[in-house]
């Protein structure tokens, strides 16, 4: 399993995506979601409202190219149009272990045109992902149950798709038993390339990876 922290590695919820979150994170290897909108043009990160005390999205390639991290980035769309702007980010960090999500339907579609790594949602509230044939993985969001089986992973392989699992505890749900179905599920397919987000990542990769 691949650990992806979620808004960076947090100690306290005033570091979410902050600059010390995202050196912890890449320091220690970690994978990391991100949110990112702009702000007076520029591309920033935020999960609310942009302002001028948001980190530049500059900033954040630069952390990770400055630890070497080559682990994945998924960079959660908030705001429509972006995708010539951070097409050319990615370009100039030389940024290739990504994916774009979580945009509008419209919007995409038009990732998907601009040939940025994009992937498509499924949750209990999207059944039928859009633009799946299109994307090139999957996010699996489990708000309420857990309803990811071996099924659909092994559909989602069948059909040439990566996936990264939103963990049950960004709901406020308890993990550990969900943690340790997806753990059987890689060990029955015989699978190591699962990714998954959540605000624990050393536990997660304890636990996962030992």
């Amino acid at each position: 399993m691949k650990v992806l922290s979620h808004r960076g590695y947090w100690k306290n919820e005033s570091e979410k995506n902050q600059a010390i979150a995202f050196e912890r994170s890449f320091s220690l290897g970690f994978g990391t979601e991100t949110d990112l909108r702009d702000f007076n043009g520029e591309l920033v990160i935020s999960h609310d409202i942009a302002n001028s005390s948001c980190l530049q999205a500059s900033s954040f390639f630069e952390i990770y190219n400055k630890h070497g991290c080559t682990a994945p980035l998924a960079l959660n769309i908030k705001s429509d149009g972006l995708q010539q702007k951070l097409k050319d980010m990615l370009s100039l960090f030389n940024i290739e272990n990504y994916f774009v999500f979580d945009m509008s339907v419209p919007d995409g579609l038009q990732y998907l045109k601009h040939n940025i790594n994009t992937y498509t949602r499924e949750s209990e509230y999207e059944t039928s992902p859009s633009f799946y044939k299109e994307a090139s993985g999957v996010w699996l969001d489990e708000f309420h149950s857990h309803w990811i089986t071996e099924n659909t992973i092994s559909s989602h392989i069948n059909h040439g798709k990566h996936m990264c699992i939103v963990s049950p505890d960004l709901h406020k749900r308890d993990y550990i038993e969900e943690w340790a179905s997806y753990k059987k599920i890689e060990k029955k397919l015989g699978i190591n390339n699962l990714m998954i987000c959540t605000d624990f990542p050393e536990t997660a990769e304890e636990f996962f990876n030992d």
